[in-house]
């Protein structure tokens, strides 16, 4: 009589499945392998992982001891570099955007904070888009940053905001394309929140995975998953979820175009037909081409968006009822 199969447990196939950042559960499923195509910091193969239950996606294992290796010098965030004619155009749209926000929060003196904001370069924006903007102060982990938001009369506080000790709250605080950064988003948004004043806004900028560049390039290195520097991704529901949990308030959402995750997809179509070169010294973000491949793209999601869910999300939050 031959000997039974043997059948693992489900707890042992579980086991080997990385737990969710959000719930901590192991029920979880292998969505895509990424690698470094923007700025080369290494040749790894990078695991992401969905939670359905959740509806989002995280990176694993997440390099939280690795953070100067994976953010090279000539990172974006940065600073340097010239300013293009699409940069221009986003921000004089960012200018409006700020002012129409600034518009919908009482006081005569506002406090703005800046969580991730580098140098403080849209804090400048910030302060001449309402005047009664008073008070700014930056949160980042980049201390060369320090000096030049000092020079331009901001506070800068250096480190995580989770350990940041800050002095009262705030009326309006900028949360732009950061909350992806980090490996424990529910701990983060907490304490946001208990910076937000009463009658405040918390504005929130992150990408969305459930896209059509998302889908397009989900094995091919998707832009928008940043790897490996984007640590947890969201999608509307999972959004709106994790605010509400935090005491969180929607007061509007909308989709925006993610010209940047297109553009620097198609830029390694082309690194992998051999027509562009991308190293760690010349990373895809500084190719001659972006800008053309940016303004196509933010033109075609532009004719999209009253019709399909972009790969940017905006949500603008308050303190709940």
């Amino acid at each position: 009589m031959n000997a039974p199969a043997y059948f693992p447990e489900v707890s042992e196939i579980i086991g080997t499945r990385p737990a969710c950042p959000l719930c901590g559960k192991h029920e979880t499923r292998f969505h895509a392998e990424a690698h470094d195509i923007e700025y080369c910091t290494s040749h790894e193969d990078w695991t992401w992982h969905a939670c359905d239950p959740c509806g989002v996606l995280f990176i694993d294992p997440m390099p939280v001891d690795r953070l100067g290796e994976i953010y090279p010098a000539n990172y974006y965030s940065y600073g340097g570099g010239k300013t293009s004619a699409v940069q221009k155009i986003k921000e004089a749209l960012d200018h409006r955007r700020f002012k129409s926000l600034l518009a919908a929060v009482p006081g005569h003196q506002l406090s703005v904070l800046d969580i991730g904001g580098g140098s403080g370069w849209l804090l400048d924006m910030v302060k001449g888009a309402d005047p009664r903007v008073a008070d700014t102060t930056v949160v980042d982990l980049d201390a060369g940053a320090a000096d030049l938001a000092r020079a331009k009369g901001h506070t800068f506080v250096q480190g995580r905001i989770e350990d940041a000790e800050l002095e009262g709250q705030f009326d309006f605080i900028l949360m732009l394309n950061l909350i992806e950064h980090v490996s424990d988003p529910r701990a983060m948004l907490a304490k946001v929140r208990r910076l937000l004043k009463p009658g405040g806004q918390l504005f929130i900028k992150t990408p969305n995975y459930n896209s059509l560049d998302a889908r397009l390039f989900r094995h091919r290195s998707w832009a928008g998953f940043h790897t490996p520097r984007h640590f947890v991704l969201f999608q509307r529901r999972s959004l709106e979820a994790l605010a509400a949990e935090c005491g969180l308030e929607a007061v509007s959402f909308s989709y925006t175009q993610g010209a940047p995750f297109w553009s620097v997809s198609l830029l390694e179509e082309l690194r992998k037909l051999g027509l562009v070169k991308i190293t760690a010294e010349h990373p895809a973000v500084a190719h001659p081409l972006i800008p053309l491949l940016q303004a196509g793209s933010a033109a075609f999601d532009f004719l999209r968006r009253p019709f399909a869910p972009l790969s940017q999300m905006e949500l603008v939050l308050k303190l709940a009822d």
